[in-house]
């Protein structure tokens, strides 16, 4: 333990329960508003695609498949084709085989983005 977390301990000792419950608080309000961690996966995890898969399910299964890639890059993108599928009535494959190519791309731009 490093000495500013042992200080935080001992500060955290110090006080009484509810000072203490009202730290923990504002720590936990602290970490909401934190950056995510930048994921240490590097490739995708290969998640195979389902045979019968609705656009939102592909969605969720590709942002588990490529952790590396910041989702809220991908925001647009993917909100454009879902309302493609909705509004427009495209097949749900087809808006998946291009969510895929989406997000291959994404990937390989934080790849480079690293070398």
């Amino acid at each position: 333990m490093d000495s500013s977390a042992k200080k935080l301990v001992e500060i955290f000792d110090y006080l009484p329960e509810q000072d203490q419950k009202t730290l923990l608080e504002f720590a936990e309000f602290l970490q909401s508003r934190a950056p995510e961690p930048k994921s240490v996966i590097t490739e995708p995890l290969d998640i195979p695609r389902p045979e019968a898969e609705s656009v939102v399910s592909a969605i969720k299964r590709l942002k588990q498949n490529y952790p590396m890639v910041e989702h809220s890059h991908l925001f647009n993108e993917t909100s454009e084709l879902m309302m493609q599928h909705m509004m427009q009535g495209r097949k749900a494959d087809d808006i998946i085989d291009e969510l895929e190519i989406l997000f291959e791309e994404k990937f390989k731009l934080v790849i480079e983005k690293h070398k």
